[in-house]
């Protein structure tokens, strides 16, 4: 390969790279602003309204607090990650399997789907107790909790996107040799995986809600465990330090989402 070609090909890299990474910024730039100002209306309103600490603890406190339980926030938080992202590969494979077979095999996705359908509507807090129940107070449930309120969205999502593929597109397929399963795989998959990025963008973020709500139910361990503890015993500075790391963990989930699904369609980019 020429010189010529090489850098050529690193300047085609460079403009690609740069735009993602001017969006990058842009959306943590948005992000922090976003934060500086409920901050600055936490605090505004604790020194207008002048709450007592156990209703509404200061930012300031609320920080201390997180400073000086760090490594207790740090172990919790530990295991309540370990429960995320297991569930997040747990819903995420769950729901790619599902959105395969309801499409591939049309019988039984007239069958399954409206089951998947009915248990979608159902909501999934009320699960919570029965998970518990059959799966015991440790790491299974947890998991599973955080699995569920992952694969609804990813499965619709990609079921979605295997079924709106162009009908020319398909009946181009279908005059080629190609099986139905090799049509599934070349055709239909790759031009669904835009659909699927959807479904795991809007589905990551609501992972650590499943983890906590599972451990509200019962758990010796995690941020949500904590979170009982400290409001039964009024520490509410406990409890909004909890409910912080958790949002700079649901963030932190929204940006993975986001890097994964730029590499699993990168011939589809964003347009604003």
């Amino acid at each position: 390969m020429a010189l010529t070609d090489v850098q050529a090909g690193r300047r085609q890299a460079g403009a690609t790279l740069r735009p993602r990474l001017a969006g990058s910024l842009r959306l943590l730039g948005g992000t922090g602003t976003a934060f500086l100002v409920v901050i600055a209306a936490w605090q505004a309103a604790v020194l207008i309204l002048r709450p007592p600490p156990f209703m509404l603890p200061s930012p300031l406190r609320v920080a201390e607090t997180l400073v000086a339980r760090w490594p207790m926030f740090l172990s919790e938080s530990a295991v309540t990650g370990i429960e995320v992202l297991a569930g997040l590969v747990f819903g995420i494979a769950a729901g790619i399997l599902s959105g395969l077979l309801v499409v591939a095999l049309p019988r039984l996705g007239r069958l399954v789907w409206p089951l998947l359908l009915v248990l979608q509507a159902m909501p999934v807090f009320a699960l919570a107790p029965l998970l518990v129940l059959w799966f015991g107070f440790g790491l299974t449930s947890k998991v599973a909790m955080a699995g569920l309120i992952i694969f609804f969205p990813v499965a619709s999502a990609f079921a979605d996107g295997l079924r709106r593929i162009d009908p020319d597109l398909i009946d181009a397929t279908a005059m080629t040799e190609a099986s139905h399963w090799q049509a599934l795989r070349h055709v239909r998959v790759p031009l669904a995986l835009p659909s699927l990025g959807t479904g795991i963008r809007v589905a990551a973020p609501f992972a650590p809600l499943g983890a906590v709500i599972g451990e509200w139910v019962g758990a010796s361990g995690g941020l949500g465990f904590v979170m009982l503890q400290a409001n039964a015993r009024m520490q509410t500075d406990t409890v909004f330090a909890a409910i912080a790391i958790l949002a700079a963990a649901t963030l932190f989930l929204r940006f993975l989402a986001d890097a994964l699904c730029r590499r699993l369609a990168p011939w589809a980019p964003e347009t604003a």
